[in-house]
């Protein structure tokens, strides 16, 4: 893993990048944070997908700094997380770094999804925001 600059996935840091700023973490530790191998196989003679996320170093906190910030601490309460834990010192901290690795999973899961069914390319095509049709370009 410590070989594999950023990893292998499809777009894990922009999943991290947008749970970094909505819960009033350092968005520069979106770089260290997103190292993530995503790793899909077939299981039970192909009837299956073993999908999962593998992300070693997730900095999160629940304490201080963007933590203090109204939207970004009324976030961190709704995901049960907000300060520091009373009873064991970092689980909200660990709570989170499995809430993040979890929509890392999730849109993993729903990126290849899309690419598989060919629908990511169609609805570019769809949403284009050029005025240019490029679709019919030769």
């Amino acid at each position: 893993m410590a070989g594999a600059l950023g990893g292998f996935n499809a777009h894990a840091s922009n999943i991290v990048a947008a749970i970094y700023i909505a819960t009033g973490q350092d968005p520069a530790q979106n770089v260290e944070s997103s190292h993530c191998i995503t790793m899909m196989e077939a299981i039970n003679d192909g009837k299956d997908l073993h999908v999962s996320v593998t992300m070693p170093s997730i900095e999160v906190g629940t304490v201080g700094g963007g933590t203090q910030l109204a939207s970004q601490s009324a976030c961190l309460n709704l995901l049960g997380v907000k300060g520091a834990s009373k009873e064991t010192p970092g689980a909200n901290s660990r709570t989170l770094a499995t809430i993040v690795a979890s929509a890392v999973l999730a849109g993993e899961l729903s990126l290849m999804s899309a690419i598989s069914a060919g629908q990511l390319v169609r609805s570019h095509m769809k949403y284009n925001r050029s005025s240019k049709d490029v679709s019919k370009a030769t």
